[in-house]
C-alpha cells in the first residue's frame, strides 16, 4: 500500500518523519509518497483532499474536519512555541489594528492567534513565512507574524517584540499552544490510522534516540540553516506532545476550535469524530 504523506521540510517535520520515509523503522506493507511542501501550501491541499496523510496548521482543521481527522502522535504543541509579532521599531501595542501585518497564510494557526489577539486588524498581507522578516525591513508592511526559525533569528536582523502570540493565548485559555498537528483522510478505517499513528511515534522514538545528532535526512532540507538554529527548532517543537496529545493536547485543540468558531462558519467540529 502507498499512501501520500505531506510535511514541511522544517527540521521539527524532517526529524520526526525521517525513519518512517527512510525505512528506519519496519512500516510492513506500507510505503510513503512524500510531499514537501511549507504549511500553508499543505493547509491548501489539505482543504482540496489532496493528500492521505497531512500536517496542517490546527487554523485550518475547522475547514477540513469533514475530510480528515486527528492523529494523536506527530503534532507540534506546547508553552512558549508561539508566533511572534515583530517590527522594524519599537511601537506602541495599541496602534497594531491601524498598522499593515504580513502573516504566513490565511489558514495558518499564527493567523488564528494573531486574529484573537487583535481582532480588529484588517491591513493583512499573506506571504510565504521566510519572507516576512525582509517584509517588515524593507518597510513594505510595518509589522509581521513570524513563525519556525525566524522567531530566534529576529533579534538578529534587528526587528523588535511587539507581543509574543503564544503567550497571549496562554494567558487567556491556560492551554498549551496547538500549532499543527497529523491528519489522516477519513476514508481509510481507523485500524489503518492507528498503525500510522504507532509508527509515526516510532519514528520520533528513533530519531530521539541519536540526537542530538543531526541526520542528513534533516540537514539537506535545511541547509540555509545553522545546526545549533536546527536543534532549537526541534528541541522547541518536538516534545511529548508529539509523542502524544494527551488530554491537555486535546483539550488545546478543542480550545482552538472553539476559538474558531467565532471566525469559520459551520460545519462546526462536534459533528464529527475529531480525533482517532
Amino acid at each position: 500500500m502507498k499512501l501520500s504523506l505531506g510535511f514541511s521540510p522544517c527540521p521539527n517535520d524532517t526529524f520526526i518523519f525521517d525513519a518512517l520515509v527512510n525505512k528506519k523503522i519496519d512500516t510492513g506493507d506500507i510505503d510513503f509518497n512524500v510531499v514537501l511542501e511549507d504549511v500553508e501550501s499543505l493547509n491548501r491541499m489539505a482543504l482540496q483532499d489532496k493528500l492521505d496523510i497531512s500536517k496542517i496548521s490546527y487554523g485550518v482543521l475547522p475547514r477540513i474536519i469533514p475530510a480528515y481527522r486527528v492523529l494523536d502522535a506527530g503534532g507540534a504543541l506546547g508553552q512558549g512555541v508561539g508566533p511572534i509579532l515583530v517590527s522594524a521599531s519599537p511601537i506602541d501595542i495599541d496602534t497594531v489594528p491601524d498598522l499593515s501585518i504580513a502573516l504566513p497564510g490565511f489558514h495558518t494557526t499564527a493567523h488564528m492567534l494573531f486574529n484573537l489577539a487583535f481582532p480588529q486588524a484588517i491591513k493583512k498581507v499573506y506571504m510565504k513565512f521566510s519572507d516576512i522578516e525582509d517584509a517588515v525591513l524593507s518597510g513594505e508592511t510595518n509589522l509581521g507574524v513570524l513563525i519556525h526559525e525566524n522567531r530566534f533569528t529576529y533579534q538578529q536582523k534587528g526587528l523588535h517584540k511587539v507581543i509574543d502570540l503564544g503567550e497571549y493565548w496562554e494567558q487567556n485559555t491556560h492551554c498549551p499552544i496547538p500549532l499543527g498537528g497529523i491528519v489522516m483522510n477519513r476514508q481509510f478505517d481507523i485500524e489503518l490510522m492507528n498503525t500510522i499513528n504507532s509508527l509515526i511515534r516510532e519514528s520520533i522514538e528513533y530519531s530521539r534516540k541519536t540526537y542530538p545528532v543531526l541526520s542528513d535526512f534533516v540537514k539537506q532540507h535545511s541547509q540555509e540553516m545553522e545546526e545549533d538554529v536546527m536543534r532549537k527548532h526541534i528541541d522547541l517543537y518536538v516534545n511529548d506532545y508529539s509523542l502524544s496529545l494527551g488530554s491537555k493536547g486535546r483539550a488545546a485543540v478543542w480550545q482552538l476550535l472553539d476559538v474558531a468558531s467565532h471566525f469559520i462558519p459551520p460545519p462546526v467540529a462536534g459533528s464529527y469524530e475529531v480525533f482517532i
